[in-house]
């Protein structure tokens, strides 16, 4: 028996949670790096790639199964190299081998499961493989035995498959046309829209006719733009249907608040209880835009309280935010039976039984309702039973009942009733807080940190600007650990002070979001700086002039068997699509660094796709429809915006808009062009001061521009008379 490829298990060496699970597998996991590859193709032995994240449920499943089962670890070290992989740190290596098992399988998710060639080139691909046949399923056992003697017998086969795969690969991630045409036309937001008023569950929200079913923030960004722009009433019926079923189902926490990841069925009862950075992120800047186009007061609790978990269960002392809480935890005591050791379940911190809630309320009595009536109330509005509606008889909750309908059953007044649930839910809260916690997967990512900026940037521009402090400190925290000031380059991931793997496109585009947002809502010139300069470095690594995009790899970095790019949204939005509009906007701030025309070049690379499938380009088409209107500024030339001017921004929506402070004089603008590396005043600031020393608004609309006002509802009327 020639000696094994790999010798040990080397991942007690990475700071990722996910690959830390791994660590004490009897499997020789090795990290996706040089030495690996090198011994695969030292040993002539196919890799077996496993793709997953700390919170995901079946990755522990398969883990329990399979990758501790001694047997699987003899065949696994013995005939292949073993290769783990946390997809929220290489992003890059998922996207290439999930695109195949896309291809291939017509679907895909995680774990991920690949057979490469020591070349890295894919030839067999699936997901969860429990350890034995069954449901259809082949046995991983069998599979990895089947496999090698495979590369034995039939190696060219396998090497004629593994060819045609990667230029699949490359055909579906890489290429762009030879003869692009135009960009999209103006009515690209409304057969988007179209589109996604057409996949809609108009009985239970949200979209398509069954489950699973995902939040789809980027599709109700579609939405409800029409609806704000273009009127389009059943967009915004079709938007309110999917925020109102989100937030009233079991993918809201009712208690805690934030998101878990999906619902596992179509009337968003039971979810996956993972909760992830990047849902806890674009839902709530969601609900605080759809708050300010609505004025509906749900929606900003919705979003708030979002908000409010993100600050208390995922966010760093020092201001950056963790990226996930993982699906399980132990079983709590009160489920115990005597004798019974805890396990982990999915769901078990979260789901309740009645007699769980009657403990919560305690016995004191709540604005004059007694503890037991507390609790009766509580259960009915929130669905609680005693069969539940959940494993183990207990309950996920969901809004099961209003206000008005429990005020009437129990005699009391609504607004009693409202006040008791406010406070039975403290208790609740209070009570869950000592069950066992789900874990916590400490890293921090730019590009999930870069989309929370912004989404709470949103909440401070649009409810709370007490809100800002937040968003900021998660910038300053990712700047400080991430940004390397020399180089003038990102790394992807902190965690313990480790930092580790060059920034991709999204990490860039993500954050610069952010910042930009955050320069928008505080008008500290230093946020609109850092996303200039993070946007300059894509320009430097990311964009290629001959093929008319951006990869989603830096020039710079490791190259893949291709090089992807990412146009469709999927659990985070399209980098490529929030590139596209974000070059536009600060081509408004540098006009002499051509990044307008990157995007113009951009959208007609990718205008065929986007004509062709636009809810899978949402982002791309939501870039496309404000290129074709054209720019929307409205420059603040004040020292310090008024609050009364802050509040007249919240409550009237400027979709497509940028919002442009800049100092009440011109003197003081030139540490602001310092700041960008500019010499001359951007048209944007130019010939804008404050008049008569009052805070001044200057309003245009695709390079027509209003008289100066110092009345900015007056502004705002010009804008939207245009």
């Amino acid at each position: 028996m020639p000696p094994t490829p790999t010798d040990r298990n080397r991942l007690d060496e990475e700071a990722s949670p996910y690959l830390e699970q791994h660590a004490d597998n009897p499997v020789n996991w090795q990290p996706w790096d040089d030495e690996a590859l090198s011994a695969a193709r030292e040993h002539d032995v196919p890799i077996f790639l496993s793709v997953g994240y700390a919170a995901c449920h079946w990755c522990h499943v398969m883990e329990s199964e399979s990758f501790q089962d001694a047997e699987v670890a003899t065949v696994l070290n013995e005939r292949f190299v073993p290769i783990k992989v946390d997809r929220e740190e290489r992003p890059d290596v998922d996207s290439v081998y999930q695109t195949i098992c896309q291809l291939v399988s017509g679907g895909g998710g995680w774990p991920l499961s690949v057979f490469l060639t020591p070349e890295g080139k894919p030839f067999y691909v699936g997901t969860y493989f429990p350890r034995d046949p069954q449901r259809g399923r082949p046995g991983f056992l069998q599979l990895l035995k089947d496999i090698s003697n495979s590369w034995e017998t039939d190696r060219g086969e396998i090497e004629n498959r593994a060819d045609q795969w990667t230029a699949a690969i490359t055909d579906e991630l890489e290429s762009t046309p030879e003869n692009p045409g135009d960009p999209p036309e103006s009515d690209v937001l409304g057969t988007a829209t179209a589109a996604a008023v057409r996949s809609a569950d108009r009985t239970h929200g949200g979209f398509g006719s069954g489950g699973p079913k995902f939040p789809q923030p980027r599709r109700l960004d579609l939405l409800l733009r029409a609806s704000i722009l273009d009127d389009d009433e059943a967009a915004g019926e079709v938007a309110g249907e999917a925020l109102d079923a989100m937030a009233a189902g079991g993918l809201y926490d009712h208690v805690g608040g934030g998101f878990h990841r999906y619902a596992t069925d179509r009337e968003w009862t039971v979810p996956h209880f993972e909760k992830m950075l990047y849902d806890n992120a674009e839902l709530p800047r969601v609900y605080f835009e759809a708050a300010a186009a609505t004025g509906n007061d749900r929606y900003a609790r919705v979003a708030s309280e979002t908000v409010a978990f993100l600050e208390r269960e995922l966010q760093h002392p020092d201001g950056g935010f963790y990226s996930t809480l993982d699906a399980q935890s132990a079983t709590p005591d009160s489920r115990l039976g005597e004798g019974d050791e805890p396990t982990d379940e999915e769901g078990a911190y979260y789901v309740w039984t009645p007699d769980e809630v009657r403990a919560a309320m305690g016995a004191a009595d709540i604005d004059g309702v007694d503890a037991e009536t507390a609790a009766d109330l509580f259960c009915d509005r929130y669905g609680v039973t005693d069969g539940g509606n959940f494993e183990g008889r207990t309950t996920v909750l969901t809004v099961s009942a209003s206000y008005e309908d429990l005020a009437t059953e129990y005699d009391l007044d609504a607004e009693t009733v409202e006040r008791t649930l406010i406070e039975a839910r403290t208790r609740a809260f209070d009570a869950r807080a000592d069950r066992p916690r789900p874990a916590r997967d400490e890293k921090v990512l730019a590009g999930w940190n870069g989309l929370a900026i912004s989404g709470i940037a949103t909440g401070a521009q649009t409810l709370d600007p007490a809100l800002v402090e937040t968003a900021t400190d998660a910038l300053a925290f990712v700047r400080d650990h991430l940004w390397d000031e020399e180089s003038e380059r990102l790394s992807r991931r902190y965690k313990s002070g480790d930092v580790q793997v060059d920034g991709y496109l999204d990490d860039y585009a993500f954050l610069a979001r952010g910042a930009f947002d955050c320069y928008q809502v505080t008008g500290e010139v230093e946020h609109l700086a850092f996303a200039v300069d993070l946007v300059r470095v894509v320009r430097e690594e990311f964009w290629d002039e001959e093929a008319g995009t951006c990869y989603y790899t830096p020039a710079s970095g490791e190259g893949l068997v291709t090089r992807p790019q990412e146009l469709n949204d999927q659990s985070t939005p399209s980098s490529l699509g929030v590139v596209a509009a974000l070059l536009d906007e600060l081509d408004l701030f540098v006009p002499d660094e051509g990044f307008g025309e990157m995007t113009d070049r951009l959208l007609a690379t990718h205008a065929d796709r986007i004509r062709a499938s636009p809810l899978e380009h949402a982002s791309l088409v939501l870039a496309a429809d404000a290129h074709t209107r054209g720019p929307v500024e409205l420059t603040l030339a004040a020292d310090e915006v008024p609050a009364s001017w802050r509040e007249t921004l919240a409550s009237r929506p400027l979709p497509t808009g940028v919002i442009a402070p800049r100092p009440a004089s011109d003197a003081d603008l030139e540490p602001w062009l310092d700041a960008l590396g500019i010499d001359e005043v951007p048209p944007i600031w130019a010939n804008r001061e404050a008049e008569g020393g009052e805070p001044t608004a200057y309003a245009c609309r695709d390079f027509t521009c209003s008289p100066a006002r110092t009345d900015l509802n007056a502004a705002l009327d010009w804008l939207a008379d245009r």
